[in-house]
């Protein structure tokens, strides 16, 4: 039997890149799955036809994390088409960069409102209908612990999702809801193509294992995260980066 078989998720921002790969993971090894997206119709349905054709169950349900109401519609769908729900992936999020100079109120809230407030409010949705056991997995980024120029406003929120989880493993744990972040290096996706080739070099240089991250990479640590096998882990910041 599969790791995750007869559980469900929903993976939110997961037409593409880090949340694309988490879901194909997640359903190769038994979950049905709820592929979010907040525009990209057609990448979601990749992601599902992609699952279906490897022998998975998925569905993509369209919805905007910053708004309360999309991020109960989200949840309410996956129960409505699943019957239950036991793993939530926080996997939307901006990937901006702005230096100082540059930084506006609509760059700030616009990442804000999707990597912080995006997550509460699914989470504020889910955990109404995850029982014991249930697992909660916020993508960070190693960004939090590890500053870049021009990521003031990025890294705040990664760091942010850092102490969001700390909380709220504190708060469901007495209901048995374990709850985790998942912090990447750099991946090689298509948010992170325009700007990769700038600095890969110099980042590869400082990775121990000597390349840029993949999503399975990060996919195959999600799927322990949402496993019995990381049943003992809550509260966690764990970063996969290759060491960097």
């Amino acid at each position: 039997m599969s790791k995750l078989t007869g559980k469900v998720a929903v993976v939110t921002g997961a037409s593409k890149g880090i949340g694309a790969g988490i879901a194909k993971a997640l359903a190769a090894e038994g979950a049905s799955v709820v592929v979010n997206y907040a525009s990209s119709k057609s990448g979601a349905d990749a992601v599902v036809d992609a699952i279906a054709k490897a022998g998975g169950n998925a569905v993509a349900v369209r919805g905007d994390v910053s708004k309360a109401a999309d991020a109960q519609g989200l949840i309410a769908a996956a129960v409505q088409h699943f019957g239950k729900l036991d793993i939530l992936v926080n996997n939307s999020g901006v990937y901006e960069f702005a230096p100082l100079e540059v930084i506006t109120e609509e760059h700030f809230h616009r990442l804000f409102n999707i990597n912080v407030l995006g997550l509460l409010l699914v989470t504020q949705a889910a955990v109404k209908h995850l029982g014991e056991g249930g697992s909660i997995i916020n993508i960070g980024s190693a960004v939090a612990r590890l500053p870049m120029p021009g990521g003031a406003v990025y890294g705040a929120t990664k760091a942010a999702v850092d102490a969001v989880t700390g909380t709220l493993a504190k708060e469901l744990g007495s209901r048995k809801i374990r709850v985790n972040s998942l912090n990447p290096g750099l991946v090689q996706t298509e948010g992170t193509a325009e700007f990769i080739g700038d600095f890969s070099q110099a980042a590869v240089a400082q990775t121990p294992l000597g390349r840029i991250g993949q999503p399975d990479d990060i996919a195959k640590v999600a799927v322990f995260l949402a496993s019995d096998d990381s049943g003992w882990l809550t509260g966690e910041k764990l970063f996969a980066s290759g060491g960097y």
